[in-house]
């Protein structure tokens, strides 16, 4: 306690001590000249009035890129928009052609198909005929055949029937019949 009563007593010294100071040897006396004389060189700069003016610039600086973001926004949301309608035109178009596709490939596959039936009808129209002339001439070969043998038989029994004087007699009859029927 008696540490404070002498730290009491020698703030209260202190504090007497500045009141007694003349008032141009007192510190206080001479910053608040300084701060008051500083105050006045900035209004007489117009210091404020600077700094109001820079202030107001960034101000309209800051609202004129605002604007200019705003307008890019803006040109960006319909550019996107643009951008997503001709995509949806282009996926539509596409599809469309796949469908046109589908459907060109599914006639030519129809025509390809009935070209190929009437390919196979020829061929065996084709290999019938052929078949027919191949029996017609077998039937005519044997035909053939059956003639020379039946001529053939017919000569040796005619030769046999014919040999001596009834061959001769009917040599002469047909040898007659030929001359009538040339004149």
């Amino acid at each position: 306690m008696e540490h404070e009563e002498e730290l009491h007593s020698a703030a209260t010294d202190a504090a007497y001590a500045a009141e007694a100071l003349p008032l141009f040897e007192d510190p206080s006396f001479w910053a608040s000249i300084g701060l008051f004389l500083f105050l006045a060189l900035l209004v007489w700069k117009n210091v404020p009035g600077l700094i109001t003016k820079s202030l107001d610039d960034r101000a309209t600086k800051i609202r004129t890129e605002l604007d200019n973001a705003k307008a890019l926004r803006e040109e960006a949301e319909a550019k996107l928009a643009d951008a997503k309608k001709r995509q949806a035109a282009a996926e539509a178009e596409a599809k469309d052609i796949v469908a046109a596709a589908q459907r060109e490939a599914e006639i030519l596959a129809a025509a390809a198909a009935e070209n190929l039936r009437e390919s196979i009808e020829r061929r065996q129209k084709l290999a019938e005929e052929r078949i027919a002339r191949a029996e017609a001439e077998a039937v005519r070969d044997v035909k053939v055949a059956a003639i020379d043998t039946a001529s053939k038989a017919a000569e040796k029994v005619l030769v046999d029937a014919m040999s001596g004087k009834s061959g001769d007699d009917h040599f002469a009859q047909s040898l007659e019949a030929v001359k009538k029927a040339l004149q």
